[in-house]
């Protein structure tokens, strides 16, 4: 017996993968750790924001994702929170203050694991569309003849999989340019282009609306 129905199940890994390559606020998160810090401390962030979607894909699977969706509090919340912490590390980076994606700071490319971990975890669960699209994409692709179960596995391993080799990707390419980036003549520049990139993920957290 089958434990998911293969056909609509590559559907699913496809739809997840299309929309992981399409320049979100994660993307810009980890293209400006690669950009600052290179592509091995760019690699927390990522299992930081696939954690996030791991907590959201729990969630959804029960009753309290369609609950959360719904909720405009929690919405405010997690909404303002979050942006708030991204908007406060994309200004420190504009002004070249010490912060996790700074490059013109030698004790910022320091930064421990733990703390670059933190920042994606808090900007994935800062991005309520994340929760949006579980809850609203698993039923289609949940078969009620088949075990819930292993289908849950199956699922969320083609979310994470995926995603995790794309944002890998997307730090790698970004850390090619880490070396100039880095060097004390155009690292201003770098913490400006990482900054921005960080107040757009927070530009587009704040534009997710409830559903």
């Amino acid at each position: 017996m089958n434990a998911v129905n293969w056909d609509t199940y590559w559907l699913y890994v496809l739809t997840e993968a299309a929309l992981s390559l399409s320049p979100g606020p994660a993307v810009m998160l980890v293209i400006a750790y690669g950009l600052t810090q290179g592509a091995r401390r760019s690699l927390p962030a990522t299992l930081g924001i696939l954690s996030a979607n791991a907590i959201y894909f729990a969630v959804s699977a029960t009753s309290l994702g369609a609950v959360l969706v719904s909720s405009r509090a929690f919405f405010f919340a997690v909404k303002w929170i979050g942006a708030a912490y991204l908007v406060y590390l994309g200004l420190r980076a504009l002004f070249g203050q010490p912060s996790p994606i700074t490059a013109s700071n030698p004790a910022a490319r320091g930064s421990n694991w733990r703390s670059i971990y933190a920042s994606g975890l808090t900007l994935q669960l800062a991005n309520p569309k994340t929760l949006i699209f579980f809850v609203a994409i698993l039923p289609q692709f949940v078969d009620p003849r088949l075990p819930i179960g292993a289908q849950m596995a199956w699922l969320a391993a083609g979310s994470v999989v995926p995603e995790f080799f794309i944002l890998a990707g997307y730090g790698f390419l970004a850390s090619r340019a880490a070396r100039i980036a880095t060097d004390p003549r155009y690292a201003r520049w770098t913490d400006r282009i990482a900054g921005a990139l960080v107040l757009a993920a927070a530009a587009l957290v704040l534009s997710v609306a409830p559903a």
